[in-house]
């Protein structure tokens, strides 16, 4: 039986250094992929060295980078839900819109299965994640948060990073917005609760309070 321990996995993507999750609780084999990237072959690899199957693709948002993987684990499982905001689904399929067409490579991703928003919280591998609207580096951009152990984790996707903030200079970003939501959404946190990027090294809210460069309380 799950024992409410959550396990995680990072795979790194060489190419952008996106992070994607792999989580589950412990002495389960059900898990969530959080914002597969493009190196999806070392995502199935971790899947089975772990013998773990998906029982939910989580987005956080539809940029090309955190959705390249999508298409492969659906084609290997096809019943397990993509899941991702609303407000961000329409980028899935369309490869400007999700930034990949610039690139000469552009990224398509199947449609989602299952769109949620704030403040709705969403339930699969025996994980509750809050759901949380953060925009800013996206218009639809949504965090995850677990509340079910000590500390709270945050699947922060493009947001918050460690000693920086997400891009806002793409044709929906907005700095006023993506400030405003970490101060009022994720800057009310308790301040031992990780933060797990989508790029770059885990942090701590509390610490981001501190000295974040951008958004902490004492910038200007």
């Amino acid at each position: 039986m799950a024992d409410g321990k959550l396990r995680l996995t990072t795979v790194v993507d060489q190419l952008f250094a996106e992070n994607t999750y792999i989580t589950h609780l412990d002495g389960s084999n059900e898990c969530l992929v959080i914002d597969p990237g493009l190196e999806v072959d070392r995502i199935l690899e971790a899947l089975d060295v772990q013998s773990l199957t998906p029982a939910a693709i989580l987005n956080t948002h539809g940029h090309a980078d955190h959705i390249a993987g999508n298409a492969a684990l659906k084609n290997r499982w096809p019943d397990v839900p993509l899941v991702i905001g609303e407000g961000d689904a329409h980028k899935l399929s369309d490869a400007a819109a999700n930034l990949s067409a610039g690139h000469g490579l552009p990224v398509k991703s199947p449609p989602a299965d299952i769109l949620v928003k704030e403040p709705e919280s969403y339930v699969a591998a025996g994980i509750e994640l809050q759901i949380m609207h953060t925009p800013g580096h996206s218009v639809g951009h949504i965090v995850y948060l677990w509340k079910d152990g000590a500390p709270w984790i945050l699947f922060g996707g493009d947001v918050l990073f460690q000693g920086s903030i997400g891009r806002t200079d793409f044709p929906d970003g907005s700095f006023d917005d993506l400030r405003d939501a970490i101060h009022e959404k994720l800057f009310v946190l308790p301040d031992a609760t990780i933060v797990l990027p989508g790029h770059g090294l885990e942090t701590t809210i509390g610490e981001e309070k501190r000295s974040n460069p951008f958004v902490g309380l004492g910038s200007k």
